[in-house]
Parts: C-alpha cells; sequence; structure tokens
C-alpha cells in the first residue's frame, strides 16, 4: 500500500496527541468495532490512548471535520455511516497520488535508494515470515513511502498523506491473502523503478493499492462498519 503517513510507530515515536486520539478512533470505526449511530465515550477513549480528556476532543473535532464522527448538541460525538464507496474513495484518490509519485520516482531513483528499498522490502519479508503484523505495518509503509519521498515532490506527497490519515493503520497487515501479493508486487516495482520505466510502475503502484482495497472492502463487509442497508 502506498503510503507516505508518519502515524505508523516504530520509526520515530509518539505522534501528536489528537492525532493518535483520531488515528485510534478512526481505526474503530473503520474496523466495526464501534457502529454509526454509537456514542463516544470520552473516559474509555483516553485510558485506552493514555491521555487526558482534552486531545481526546480535539482529536474527535478532527474527526468531525474528516466525516467519521458528528457532534449531537448536550449528548456529545457519535459515529457517523461509513459507505464502502467511502472507503473505495479513498484508498481510489491514493492510488492516484502514489502512482503519479511512483511514475516520477522513476525518473530521478538513485541507485543508493533503489538499495535501501530492496533492504527495506528484505525486513518486510522477514517480518511476513515470522508474521509479525506490527513489523509488516512499518516496513510496507516504510517501503511506499521511500519510493515517495524519492519522487522529490513535497507538495504531492503532503496530499497522498491527507488521504492516507483517513485510512486504518493496520488492515493491510491482517488481510488474508494480501502477504503473498505484497510479495509479488514489491520486486516488480523495485525493476521497473531500476529500469526507469514511469509507465510500468504507475501501473503496478494503482494496481497494488486499488488490489488492496478489494480485500479491504470484504473484509469490512463481513465485519466493518456498515450493514447490509448501507452497501
Amino acid at each position: 500500500m502506498a503510503d507516505n503517513s508518519t502515524h505508523i510507530r516504530g520509526s520515530g515515536g509518539r505522534q501528536q496527541l489528537p492525532d493518535e486520539v483520531a488515528s485510534y478512533v478512526r481505526e474503530l470505526i473503520m474496523s466495526g468495532q464501534v457502529r454509526a449511530g454509537e456514542f463516544l465515550r470520552m473516559e474509555p477513549i483516553a485510558a485506552a490512548v493514555g491521555v487526558s480528556n482534552t486531545p481526546v476532543r480535539e482529536g474527535l473535532l478532527s474527526l468531525r471535520s474528516e466525516g467519521f464522527v458528528e457532534l449531537v448538541p448536550r449528548r456529545g460525538f457519535v459515529v457517523a455511516p461509513v459507505t464502502p464507496q467511502d472507503v473505495y474513495d479513498l484508498f481510489w484518490a491514493q492510488a492516484q497520488f502514489a502512482a503519479e509519485l511512483a511514475a516520477r520516482a522513476a525518473t530521478t531513483i538513485t541507485a543508493e535508494q533503489i538499495g535501501e528499498l530492496e533492504a527495506i522490502n528484505a525486513r518486510l519479508d522477514d517480518a511476513i515470515t515470522a508474521d509479525d503484523r506490527d513489523a509488516i505495518a512499518v516496513h510496507g509503509h516504510e517501503f511506499h513511502r521511500h519510493i515517495n519521498l524519492a519522487a522529490s515532490s513535497h507538495r504531492l506527497t503532503l496530499l497522498l498523506g491527507s488521504v492516507v490519515r483517513h485510512l486504518p493503520n493496520r488492515f493491510y497487515a491482517s488481510l488474508e491473502g494480501r502477504l503473498a501479493a505484497i510479495g509479488n508486487d514489491h520486486p516488480q516495482m523495485i525493476e521497473a523503478l531500476r529500469e526507469r520505466d514511469s509507465d510500468r510502475v504507475r501501473e503496478l503502484t494503482e494496481k497494488h493499492i486499488l488490489d488492496g482495497a478489494q480485500g479491504v472492502l470484504g473484509m469490512l463487509e463481513r465485519s466493518g462498519p456498515w450493514t447490509a442497508e448501507s452497501t
């Protein structure tokens, strides 16, 4: 999955507390642990994340601006409906930005950066072999972030990050059948970058993300935030 976000832990400490709260609650919503129409109590969220109520409120207000929650006067924050189209649209936008960045990286990436990319992918392979879900998430994001940064397109990278922040952090490492696909996709992407084939790496990146979207949608249809009536 292409990603330039830095909110995965393991590569640089904690994020800002309201952002950490937003990430936690966003994942609760997207994984179906809380449902549309359910009120969110600040105290359990504060305890789970390890913060006070103030960053919880700030994080929930951020999610309100993203459309994940609604604020009901005198009652608090309630989970907003999420549809399959909402989720697919986020992945589609991610795919467009990431594919363009990968195509640009093909014209700028150095041999040293390709070597670093291969080392990251080797760490990802080790994590897959060990079934270390946290490490899979970290190294998977690191792989794509490395490509994005090689594109030297700061503004477009920021736009991609703004989209990715709306997506749950760790679904990708939990998807049945996706680990084998990652193992096949990444070496092809590295080879296309080495050959400076912008069209090929653009195609591979877009397909990689949209294939992942189908896996996420399939999982969410079984256990996610929507019901049969909302699909």
